[in-house]
């Protein structure tokens, strides 16, 4: 029996192994992901992301909790872990903080490393949540590093993005120039019992009451990526405005009204048409990436060793620009 079909059974065991394949992108992995995707599409994508110390992992810990214990649904977890310098594998500093999952068959916690891959997300990111929701988890939490600006790719990946604000943190100005306040769709003020939580709400009001955007604009490794609202009479889908939800994470407090705050976003996505409209934009931008890698791959297999040094030397030496030698390079191997 291959691995994708022991996963489509139930098999955790089989599911563990083709995580870590996925993740090493072995070839093995490559052939079950195209065996499992017609099985994908119906799993809802949870992003959480937010400045460290805000308390995502607590945050995660109790939505996936809920979930468990009040609609029964089935919950992954993947947990976007720093890189450690020397083994380039995972902290795990996410799975420490989430006991209160262990031993529940129907929750499933993987750590994976950023190995310095921009936004804070790994490139098999998108391929582990794929197989988790052809495994039949009806929700994939993916709890990302939290590394600054760069986490709005978290955004072309989740059908809902929860960025999370903690108050006494620093200046919350500063955190919506950033930009990662755009992305969201919930904003999570978590650490509610926190004096300062009154300034921070405020602030975040302000900024919403500052734009009220009617398309989604985001980066994917420097490309602009646009979600429009769909083409239909606007008076009768509202737009989107993020809601404000306070939790204090540790003790529980406020996950069941960010629990309805997600469902109605989810509401939202199906009756507006944005659902399809994001899956769209999520499937584009993964194409285009494994279209520029496989491009890439193409082109230095087929370029000379030498000729390439040869390039990149005078580069260094400053004696060809990159923009001459892109020119060179193409030439060559055209030759």
């Amino acid at each position: 029996m291959t691995y994708s079909q022991a996963v489509l059974d139930g098999d955790r065991l089989a599911l563990s192994r083709l995580l870590t394949q996925v993740e090493n992108n072995a070839p093995e992995s490559r052939a079950a992901l195209i065996e499992l995707f017609p099985h994908t599409g119906r799993a809802h994508l949870i992003g959480v992301t937010g400045a460290p110390g805000t308390g995502k992992s607590s945050l995660v810990n109790q939505l996936a909790l809920y979930y468990r214990k009040n609609e029964n649904k089935r919950v992954a977890i993947v947990a976007v872990d720093p890189s450690s310098p020397f083994t380039g594998g995972a902290v795990l500093g996410d799975r420490v903080r989430m006991r209160d999952l262990a031993g529940d068959p129907g929750v499933f916690i993987r750590s994976m490393a950023t190995r310095g891959s921009l936004g804070g997300l790994a490139q098999s990111t998108a391929n582990m949540v794929q197989v988790f929701d052809a495994a039949g988890f009806d929700v994939v939490i993916i709890e990302t590093v939290g590394a600054g600006q760069s986490e709005v790719d978290v955004a072309r990946l989740a059908h809902t993005t929860l960025v999370v604000e903690a108050p006494g943190l620093g200046d919350d100005i500063q955190a919506i120039k950033a930009g990662i306040l755009e992305i969201a769709d919930i904003l999570v003020i978590n650490k509610a019992d926190h004096p300062g939580v009154e300034m921070t709400e405020k602030a975040l009001k302000s900024m919403l009451e500052l734009a009220h955007p009617t398309e989604r604009i985001f980066q994917h490794h420097g490309v602009s990526m646009r979600i429009a609202a769909p083409k239909q009479d606007l008076s009768s889908v509202q737009m989107w405005i993020p809601l404000i939800q306070r939790t204090v994470a540790t003790e529980g407090r406020g996950i069941p009204e960010l629990a309805v705050s997600i469902a109605k976003h989810v509401t939202h996505l199906t009756q507006s048409g944005d659902w399809a409209i994001r899956e769209r934009a999520r499937l584009e931008v993964e194409l285009d990436a494994l279209i520029h890698e496989e491009l890439v791959s193409r082109f230095r297999q087929d370029l000379p060793q030498k000729l390439y040094e040869s390039v990149l030397e005078k580069i260094i030496q400053r004696e060809l620009s990159p923009g001459e030698a892109i020119r060179i390079l193409l030439n060559g191997r055209l030759k």
